[in-house]
This record gives structure tokens, sequence and C-alpha cells, in this order.
């Protein structure tokens, strides 16, 4: 037996991981997550389990183990992170975006809320189990992806795609962004996270005719082009509420008292603080254009222009909206895709939601919980085509004056350490009991 509880640890972990670089430039010419993997493996291994790693390319390395359960006819519960991070420039830092320095009660580092706090909960809460020999109510697969932050292909896609043995017997899972609270109506809320948003990188290219620079070019690639993407990007989509974001908006309502008007959404998400752009970019679709290419030389029409447009689509309406945005390209431009993955809404009831609800309620007695919509994107929409259920539940109290959803892929990321001793003792009462 030892003495060491999850929240002893879990700040040492998160801290090790951030200090390794795993740095997802989304082109494959980052140092990938092998070394990490090993790290991870041997945090594992450590305390008696096997822990395998595979990899999907070099270097693009995944890691994942089952802790047994003591009731085999119970379905298995993945609970997963992600290794890898958005890259980090240094000269925009306060600190070293690698160093991992503890400093005002605050871990500070790329990956510190992105995800690297969540997986040193997972592992702090994975060791203690393994060595005290507590033993689950069901099976437990424990997951550590790559390439998350690219889409997945590296990581939860190929696992799923690949290995999806591994994965037998789950119906559940758990992962990162919810669980971590905000303060709304003078009362801490939890959010927990049960839809997000589906994801369509969209490449826009436009056609025309060559030509000279100094003549009279009424098919202009460049000029179809900027217009187009000028539509898409000045595009009013319309508010429109799904189930989460409805239920939400009325935890919000008996919260503070204001009811959500769609001809003025800032009325209410006024109420929220820090969240309020979270939530805000989930009331409607998305399409933000974000990069433009086009031509070689000053003197030279081209004749092709490209662009590249991130949209985000509300549940169900990826058809939908990919139609609206070939109209609003026009003629003259084509529209296809660089990368697409489903959109997700799950219940905010059942067993897991009612567990994750009791401990929560076991460190903070008498605080709200309601779901949410996340307008990004996790792993869970891998998970998803093996019919696995996921939620967004990486717990965290924290203070009411930290800008957190403002710290995921932003500089100077960081997350207070007594946050993360919370999320160790929160994750491991809902494992114990679940």
């Amino acid at each position: 037996m030892s003495d060491v509880l999850p929240q002893d640890e879990v700040v040492r972990i998160c801290q090790e991981l951030i200090r390794i670089d795993t740095s997802n430039y989304g082109d494959g010419s980052g140092p990938g997550e092998r070394v990490a993997a090993e790290y991870v493996a041997g945090l594992i291994e450590e305390v008696g389990l096997p822990a395998e790693i595979f990899e999907s390319a070099p270097g693009r390395a995944n890691v994942i183990t089952r802790m047994a359960g003591s009731d085999p006819s119970a379905s298995a519960l993945v609970v997963h992170g992600h290794l890898d991070v958005v890259p980090a420039l240094r000269d925009q830092w306060s600190v070293d975006p690698f160093g991992a320095e503890l400093k005002d009660g605050l871990i500070w580092g790329r990956g510190a809320v992105d995800m690297k706090d969540m997986d040193a909960m997972i592992l702090s809460v994975l060791r203690s189990f393994a060595r005290t020999g507590t033993k689950p109510k069901r099976d437990i697969i424990f997951a550590f992806f790559a390439d998350e932050e690219a889409g997945g292909e590296y990581g939860a896609r190929y696992a799923v795609d690949k290995r999806p043995e591994l994965f037998e017997g789950a119906t559940e899972a758990i992962s990162e962004v919810g669980g971590f609270s905000a303060t709304i109506g003078g009362q801490r809320t939890y959010l927990l996270q049960t839809a997000e948003k589906g994801i369509s990188w969209l490449r826009l290219v436009a056609h025309g005719r060559a030509g000279h620079g100094s003549q009279i070019n009424t098919d202009n690639a460049v000029t179809r082009l900027a217009a187009a993407v000028t539509r898409i990007g000045e595009y009013k989509w319309p508010i429109e509420l799904t189930p989460t974001t409805r239920q939400f908006l009325d935890g919000v309502t008996e919260l503070t008292g204001v009811e959500f008007d769609a001809d003025n959404p800032d009325l209410l998400l006024d109420q929220l603080g820090t969240v309020a752009r979270f939530v805000g970019a989930t009331l409607q679709n998305t399409t933000n254009p974000t990069l433009l290419k086009g031509g070689y030389k000053h003197n030279v029409i081209p004749e092709s222009a490209e662009a590249l447009v991130d949209c985000r689509t509300l549940p169900g309406q990826q058809d939908q909206v990919l139609e609206i945005v070939r109209d609003l390209a026009g003629a003259g431009v084509d529209v296809s895709y660089v990368h697409q993955d489903v959109s997700l809404e799950v219940p905010f009831a059942g067993n897991l939601v009612d567990s994750m609800i009791d401990a929560l309620h076991s460190e903070d007695p008498g605080a709200k919980v309601l779901p949410y919509t996340l307008s990004g994107g996790t792993d869970n929409k891998s998970l998803s085509r093996l019919g696995i259920t996921g939620y967004g539940f990486a717990p965290l109290m924290l203070p009411e004056d930290l800008d957190f959803t403002g710290m995921f892929h932003g500089v100077d990321e960081r997350v207070p350490a007594d946050s993360l001793k919370f999320g160790a003792r929160v994750l491991n009462t809902l494992l114990t009991n679940y």
C-alpha cells in the first residue's frame, strides 16, 4: 500500500509533461509525441501496469493501458487525453513556454490547460489506483493520443480505425474541455461538456484568366477569391439554439434572472464573464477565413487563388452549411474539404452524468452544474465512430478572475496548482465510484 494520493503528484507530472515539447504544426514538421509517450508509459509501468505504445507514423506515438474492473458485466469507460500541443512563439511569452515554471501558485506553459493538466490528473489517479490496489467497478481504458490539435489522423482516429479492439466493450468516454468552474450570477458553476460543434476545414480555389498585371482583366482569380472570402467571412449566421445550449441558457437565466434574447444575445452573455466567448460561438454556425494564397509575381495575374476557411457547424447542420458556403462563394470558385469531422450532442442525464456531478459536489457541495456546447472539437469525435458516448470532464475549481477559456491556444497559458489538485481528487472520486 502507498500513501501517495493523486493530488500529491499531479503538479509534478503536469510540469514534467509540459517540459516535453510536443508542438503540432499540422504538417508533420514538429517533434512528435514519442518522448512524451515514453514518459507516460514509464509512469504507468512504474506502478506495475502494462502500457502499450503504438505509432501511426514515425514519432507519432499513442499510449494505452486497460485496468480491469470488479464487474465484468459492466461496460468499459475510456478516460483519454492528448499529448500534443499547439505551437508557442517564445518571444510572445513572458516565460519559457516549455519551462513549466510554478509562479504565483500557477503552472505556466504550453499545454497547462490544453491538455497536459488533464493528462496529469489521469496519470495521478491511475497510479494511485495501482499503488493501493483499488479496483474500479468497470474496466477503465486509459488512452493518451497523438495529433488531436490537427484533427487526430495520427492519434485517436488512427486508433479507432486500425486498433478498434483496444476499445472493446467501451460505451462511454470522458476527456477535455468540461468540468471547469465559472462564476455566474454570483454562483460557482461547473460547465460539463455534452456537445461539440462539427469541424469543416474548407479550401476555396478561385479560377480566372492569367495575364499581364498592366492589362485590364475582368476575369481575375484574386478579385474573385477576395469577393468570395468577404461574403463568407461577413455572412450573418442566424442564432439557432440546440437542446444543450437551450438547457444551458435556461440555467443561466435561473441563476441571474436575465432572459435570453436572440435579438440581443449580449444581454445574457454579459452575465458569463470570461466564458462568454466560448458560449457565444455555440449560438450559431461560424465561417472564419484563415489563410489567403495567390500569385507568384507582382506583375503577373495568376490563373488561380486559394483561401482556407475554418467552419464550425451546429449539430446536424454540416451539409446545410456547406451548401450555403458554396452559394456564397459563387461561380468560378471551387469549395472542397481539407478536413471534416462530426458534431456531437448527448444527453445531460444518465448514470455517468450523475456520477460526475456527485464527484464535483464531493469537493464543492452546493455548486451548480450545467451542460454546454464546445465550439471546438475533441477526440471524442473519433471515439463516436465506435458508438462511444463522450463527455468533456477535466474538473477544475478556478479563481473567478482567471480568464481560463482565453488560455486555450493563448499566450502565457497557465493553470492554478490548487485547481489541478482539486481535479485529481474529483477524478479519483468519479473513477472509484462509477
